[in-house]
């Protein structure tokens, strides 16, 4: 008995000291437009990439559409606001070709992506990740303190799956 509460004791101690296992993150299933998603350490709200489409087609003006997944409420889908949109985590897109266009978040237009059709012909969002071409999955962002306006971002942990062998990769950015 002695044992039990001492063990509780520790258990608390170090979950209250951050020792603790972090959080688990879902991750968002069930559309068949959906490109990859966002994370970040503030709490395990989502931010899904899809593609967007206008009369049966990707719209040509916005390709993609972001919103969230609200899990830390009831699991909602809520549009980003104007200023998460034009400001953080919003995307912007350049036609470079038919069907192929060049990606950029608007906080950090350093990292290029592509969305263009895959060898199955069905379009994805492709990035550098490991100095190789992959299909991109999954941004996750660790946020250390800072502010809104501008975040102490630890890393960034980009993962894909490559598309030649199938092998899911990750590499974790330093900005």
């Amino acid at each position: 008995m002695l044992q039990r509460k001492l063990l509780l004791i520790i258990c608390a101690f170090l979950q209250f000291a951050g020792f603790a296992q972090e959080k688990i993150f879902p991750v968002p299933k069930g559309n068949g437009k959906q490109l990859f998603y966002l994370q970040r350490t503030s709490n395990t709200n989502t931010i899904v990439y899809e593609l967007n489409y206008k009369n049966g087609t990707v719209d040509v003006e916005t390709p993609i559409h972001e919103y969230w997944i609200r899990y830390q409420e009831k699991g909602q889908q809520e549009e980003l606001s104007y200023i998460q949109r034009k400001f953080a985590y919003g995307i912007k897109a350049k036609k470079i070709a038919e069907s192929q266009y060049e990606l950029a978040f608007v906080s950090y237009k350093k990292f290029k992506m592509y969305l263009r059709p895959g060898a199955d012909k069905k379009l994805y969002v492709f990035a550098n990740i490991n100095q190789k071409v992959a299909i991109l999955t999954s941004i996750f962002i660790k946020i250390n303190g800072g502010s809104f306006w501008s975040p102490n971002i630890e890393y960034v942990e980009v993962s894909g799956i490559d598309p030649a062998t199938l092998a899911v990769t990750k590499e974790r950015l330093i900005i």
